[in-house]
């Protein structure tokens, strides 16, 4: 039988072990739950009891998660969640750079930060590139990111616009017997990209910008015709384009712009037979310089715990059925 290791881990102040341990130390009996160990919390200290060869990397986990902390990071129960699973799978070394990278603070001081190694690169990917494509399931934050970078691009002055886009494709349900004029019948495929900028930046400071122009958010078939200079734009749900709409999409970029484009080719709501130009695109500009594809997928969810899950069940049953052009089950 292997000897009983004690080892104490000291955090900074009381609000930091507080947050650290969770509500009712949570977070410690999900650290607990994956490894052979006892955790103690005294105060702003915890005592971590098993064998020596798994009190070593629990120590490790602590200690990265409080140099987190130091950084200015707040850490929650995903967080947590997700830092365990790198330990046990031996990739520790990054956790502090994937948790600190904050991108903007919220009209509300809230920081926006990537949570996942994933998310990192995504950012990263942005940042390097004129144009950056988010690939990957519900709930990876593609979206979100996104706009937060766009926002702070714009708030540093990079950008004289942030532009926000989708394509209106009906997911099944039809609204065009709806009431209203175009924009009030179009709504409802841009609310998410309404309700993020809310997030953001505020209800107020959105209605400024967007009555200044200096905010556009317009469906993809808007942007034909013009030539977009000094942008940040976004083309959301870009799984739901033909191939001839993004090409029509990429050719707008101007100079002094950058775009981000984010689609889930798993989600595609495009009429039987027709291509998707988020699919086709992968393979057209492979290679080309200034464009980077950026793969996120079930691990980087920030949703509750459920979705992943759920989003694994779907990918289990997709790989026993046979799949059509776009991912489709095959009609028998």
């Amino acid at each position: 039988m292997d000897d009983i290791e004690e080892r104490r881990i000291l955090v900074p102040d009381n609000e930091k072990a507080r947050e650290l341990f969770g509500l009712n130390d949570e977070h410690l009996r999900v650290i607990e739950n994956n490894f052979a160990v006892k955790l103690v919390p005294r105060g702003n200290e915890v005592i971590i009891q098993g064998p020596e060869d798994v009190v070593e990397p629990v120590s490790r986990l602590f200690e990265r998660l409080i140099a987190v902390q130091n950084r200015g990071a707040r850490i929650n129960e995903r967080d947590v969640r997700y830092a365990v699973r790198l330990a046990t799978e031996g990739q520790e070394k990054p956790l502090e750079e994937a948790f600190s990278d904050v991108i903007i603070q919220t009209h509300r001081g809230k920081q926006i930060r990537t949570k996942t190694l994933g998310q990192k690169a995504y950012v990263d990917a942005i940042r390097r590139s004129g144009c950056a494509f988010g690939i990957g399931p519900a709930g990876t934050g593609k979206t979100y990111l996104a706009m937060a970078m766009a926002v702070a691009a714009f708030k540093n002055k990079e950008v004289n616009r942030i532009i926000l886009t989708r394509p209106a494709v009906e997911a099944g349900e039809k609204l065009g017997f709806l009431p209203g004029d175009m924009q009030q019948k179009i709504d409802p495929y841009l609310r998410p990209l309404y309700d993020a900028l809310f997030d953001i930046m505020g209800t107020d400071s959105f209605e400024k910008y967007l009555e200044k122009g200096q905010i556009e958010v317009a469906p993809l078939a808007f942007m034909r015709g013009r030539t977009l200079d000094d942008s940040f734009i976004i083309l959301d749900e870009a799984q739901n384009t033909t191939p001839e709409q993004m090409k029509m999409f990429l050719t707008r970029l101007g100079f002094g712009s950058r775009a981000v484009v984010t689609g889930d080719i798993t989600q595609v709501d495009l009429p039987e037979g027709t291509k998707s130009g988020l699919v086709e695109v992968q393979r057209i500009l492979e290679g080309v310089e200034g464009v980077t594809f950026c793969y996120l997928t079930e691990r980087d969810i920030v949703r509750h715990d459920l979705v992943q899950r759920i989003i694994k069940a779907y990918e289990a049953h997709s790989a026993t059925v046979p799949s059509g052009p776009q991912g489709r089950p095959k009609r028998p």
